[in-house]
């Protein structure tokens, strides 16, 4: 009987590729992720044989592009799987015709629209974290609807809701500057500075940013003014290099409004169009936060009065009510202009982006969707409403 081992990313790239001992592999890449993509199936809507089937299709996909050489080792093993399964997931669900926001119990045909029935909408908003005061304010909409057209009923809830739900998003700021990655006319180059606690996506978002602005016919300087944690000069520098445009870093520790300044001059003397400037975002000390993104401000403004253009808030979608903790701890010290909002791409509930829209009147400009660098959208709200019902 073969022994159980376990493998090194490297080791088990290598096993894939070459076919040594490729079923002791398969076993360790179960043992070691199927625990957590089956209890993320199950949090999202699904049971033991949907986590069973999607997991067996997850690593028959990973091994093909792995001998396919399609994997490089951008990211870890893990990381990738779960993006697979989250793709893959999503897929299936589009697949059953699921909304995210549609609810069995309050599609049932009943010939008024009750208490019960708002009950149990109220509890699919809140369970699609659209937070209780977004949710409150939805459903107080709907009732008196319902209180002045007393023939509605339950058939017709879901074209109700989705107007609902569009109005809060026109009330909402909006803003077309980004639009297939223009840039306004009156200043150059285009500052943006881009802030967001670790682990949200922020490194990753600028690096698509950059790709996008590139593709879109733009020249770009990225600036690596995180200079508190190595790994995000690093990240930001294989970004660069992948969408071949150039960085201004510093060493480990720097100070980060030196390495902002040096980023600003450089562009001015380039002359680029949209300079991207990585931050730190360390939310355990508020204050020394609002100093350091104040003294980068004051920095920039020697060079171009008028500029950040943007300070864009970057959030990840997938952690629901703690997306609104940050926004509400990011704008208490500094003032946000926009929002970019990642991982919406299966595993989040789509709902945040309502609450966030709904509660800080800042407009959301970007949304990421997916692994792959063309997946940072520009944010359209017509389209996001009929995403949320699975249409």
């Amino acid at each position: 009987m073969e022994m159980e081992r376990n493998y090194s990313d490297a080791e088990l790239i290598e096993s894939i590729i070459s076919g040594n001992n490729l079923d002791s592999a398969i076993r360790f890449l179960y043992k070691m992720h199927y625990k957590k993509i089956q209890i993320n199936i199950l949090q999202n809507s699904g049971n033991q044989e949907d986590a069973q089937d999607i997991f067996q299709e997850v690593i028959v996909t990973f091994i093909e592009l792995v001998q396919q050489k399609k994997f490089r080792g951008d990211s870890t093993i893990s990381t990738f799987l779960f993006a697979l399964n989250r793709n893959i997931w999503l897929n299936e669900l589009k697949k059953r015709g699921r909304s995210r926001l549609r609810d069995e119990k309050f599609e049932k045909q009943k010939s008024t629209v009750d208490e019960e029935v708002l009950d149990d909408l109220e509890n699919a908003l809140v369970a699609a974290d659209a937070g209780v005061d977004t949710t409150v304010k939805i459903i107080k909409r709907i009732e008196d609807r319902v209180a002045r057209d007393k023939y509605i009923n339950t058939s017709e809830l879901n074209i109700i809701l989705k107007e609902e739900i569009q109005q809060i998003l026109v009330n909402a700021p909006g803003d077309s500057s980004y639009e297939s990655y223009e840039l306004p006319s009156h200043h150059k180059p285009h500052v943006i500075l881009v802030v967001g606690v670790n682990g949200v996506g922020k490194t990753t978002t600028i690096g698509k940013l950059a790709n996008n602005f590139q593709l879109a016919g733009k020249s770009v300087l990225l600036g690596a003014a995180d200079t508190f944690r190595a790994a995000a000069v690093d990240q930001l520098t294989i970004w660069s290099e992948r969408a071949k445009v150039p960085i201004i870093k510093h060493g480990m520790n720097a100070d980060p409004s030196a390495v902002a300044f040096d980023t600003v001059q450089s562009g001015i003397a380039r002359n680029v169009d949209v300079i991207l400037i990585d931050t730190a975002g360390r939310l355990h000390n508020k204050a020394h936060l609002m100093e350091e993104l104040s003294k980068i401000k004051r920095t920039i403004k020697k060079l171009l009065p008028d500029a950040p253009h943007e300070v864009m808030l970057v959030l990840d979608g997938s952690t629901g009510q703690n997306a609104l903790e940050q926004a509400k701890q990011f704008t208490a010290v500094t003032e946000v202009t926009a929002i970019a909002i990642t991982k919406l791409d299966g595993t989040a509930k789509g709902g945040v982006v309502l609450a966030i829209a709904d509660q800080f009147k800042i407009p959301v400009k970007f949304i990421g969707v997916g692994e792959k660098v063309t997946d940072l959208l520009v944010f359209n709200k017509k389209e996001f409403v009929e995403s949320l019902f699975g249409e």
